[in-house]
This record gives structure tokens, sequence and C-alpha cells, in this order.
């Protein structure tokens, strides 16, 4: 794949969104990263780019438990051991977003039980989009909105976002198309570099998917920094249309965001760190949207589960 779309050829090998997750009883363990690339982002801070965030406990309820980062911008490994009770629970380690990764090692105490972790209650969403999918320009991984709605239902995910590469290509539609999912979430609006190049490309690349998988519910949404560019409007238009057409079809595994209200009504302003990519604030909005979306579909998928 990385021959076909060469802008991911270095993007394509770092981890958005990938996790480590075991069980363990023990009282400390050390996590060591040791970091392929090291790669300074104007936009971010070594804690949201280059850090492995520790999450401990039974999800949805997991604590945030403290980073595993470089100590600047010149050194590529970092370890850090962490404390718990002797009870058995879920760890998580959350990998770093902007890097390509050489190696994670862990260590326990000789007597610590580890185990295989506690299988998420379902199946992998897949998120295809952006740098705001990928995570820019939260605080740290696990505050994009993706992983709050994993956290928070209990639901397993693939976070297939390219900062300024996700120009919905067939070649990537039909990758996508081959990996077994829960529900698709498309959402490249961002960086299709023009109105007409989204009109091109993006029913084209919601049809290869839903050829592959006639039933696979699909959430189809919009860039959420809607306030900043009048081009906003016509590039919404083109992207409900995919939704609408579908509709018209009979797709009835079908969902559409409207970007405009992923911010909320008061103080947008606050929800962005640069008029384009969300902070925290942003991505916990966004998440406070997307989520009963994504609940509603998986209700319906799992119903008699």
């Amino acid at each position: 794949m990385r021959a076909k779309l060469p802008s991911l050829e270095f993007l394509g090998r770092r981890c958005p969104g990938a996790r480590i997750c075991f069980r363990t009883n023990a009282t400390e363990f050390t996590v060591k990263l040791e970091l392929e690339t090291l790669s300074p982002d104007v936009g971010m801070s070594i804690f949201a780019c280059q850090a492995i965030n520790v999450l401990i406990g039974d999800r949805p309820t997991a604590r945030f438990a403290g980073l595993v980062n470089p100590p600047d911008y010149k050194t590529k490994t970092a370890q850090k051991t962490f404390y718990k009770n002797n009870e058995i629970e879920d760890v998580t380690l959350f990998l770093p977003r902007n890097e390509i990764i050489a190696n994670v090692e862990l260590n326990f105490p000789d007597d610590a039980a580890v185990e295989s972790p506690t299988p998420y209650k379902y199946d992998p969403i897949l998120f295809y989009g952006s740098s705001i999918t990928e995570g820019g320009c939260c605080c740290r991984m696990t505050n994009v909105y993706n992983a709050i709605i994993s956290n928070r239902l209990n639901v397993d995910y693939y976070n297939y976002g390219f900062s300024g590469s996700a120009k919905g290509e067939p070649e990537m539609a039909e990758l996508i198309a081959s990996i077994p999912m829960s529900i698709f979430v498309l959402d490249y609006d961002h960086n299709a570099p023009s109105a007409e190049h989204l009109a091109a490309t993006h029913e084209p690349f919601f049809k290869i998917i839903r050829a592959a998988h006639p039933n696979l519910p699909v959430i189809i949404m919009t860039k959420p920094d809607f306030d900043y560019s009048p081009d906003n409007a016509k590039r919404r238009d083109i992207i409900r249309a995919t939704w609408e057409h579908a509709l018209a079809e009979g797709d009835n595994n079908v969902y559409f965001i409207d970007g405009q209200s992923l911010f909320g009504e008061v103080d947008r302003h606050y929800c962005t760190c640069d008029c384009c990519h969300p902070n925290d604030l942003g991505f916990y909005r966004m998440a406070e949207v997307v989520e009963p979306v994504v609940a509603n579909v998986l209700a319906k998928l799992y119903k008699n589960e």
C-alpha cells in the first residue's frame, strides 16, 4: 500500500490509536520506549506526539496513570515505572502518535501474573480521515474523540488518520474494505485539496466500501471547524449528497453527522488551537456528539447479544 500511496511511506508506519493491552496484578511495572524517529510537531508537545499514555483499570472506568515520554527532542528513549494495587486489572498503553516505534519493553516482578486483556465488548470501528482523526492537536493521545468513544463504550477501534494525506484514494478504500470492522467512519473532508476533488472522490470512496460490505454501518462526517472558511458549506453539501444518494437507493445503514454541530453552540471559538485542529475541549465536544450515534448503531448491531 505504501508503494501505491507514496505519501504514506512515513505516515503509514506511525501508529496513532494503536494500543498494547494486558491484565496484571503487579504492584509495579516498568515501560521502556525506543523511537526510530523523533520529529518535533509545531502544533503539539512531546506529551501529545512522542509519549506512551498509560491507563490502568477495567474499561470504561480506566484511570489515566501517566506518560512515558522522552525528556527532550534529542533523546529517542524513555522509561517510567508505574504503581498500582495488587488486584488484577487491565492496563492499556496508547502508543505515540507522531513517530515510528523501534521497541517497547515491559518489565514486571518475577512473581507477578500477566494475562491477556479483557476483550473489548464490541468489534473495531475504523476511523478514516485527516490529522484531526489522527489526534491533532490534543494534549495527549487518549483525549482524541475516537479514543474517548472507545474507552467510554468499550469498543475497539482502528485509527486511520493520515495527517495531510487522506485524500480519498481508491487504493485506500480498497485496503479499508479488506479489514473486518463493526462500523466505518468516513471523515477525510479536511485533506481533500478542493471542493472539486472532494466531489470527484467522496461518493466513489463510499461505494467501494459499500460494495465490499453491503450491510456495514457507515457514519459520514464533515469537518468540525466549520466557521473558519466560506468554502466549508459547499464541501458539506458535497459530503451530505453522498449520504442522501445512499438513502435514496434504499441504504438504511448510512448516517450523517454535520461538522458544524461538533463544537456545540456556545464558546465554539475555544475549541481549536489554530482555527483548524481541535484542542482538548474541541475533541471532548466532538465525542459528545459522535458517541450517541455510535452507541445507537452498536445497540442495533448487537441487540441479540
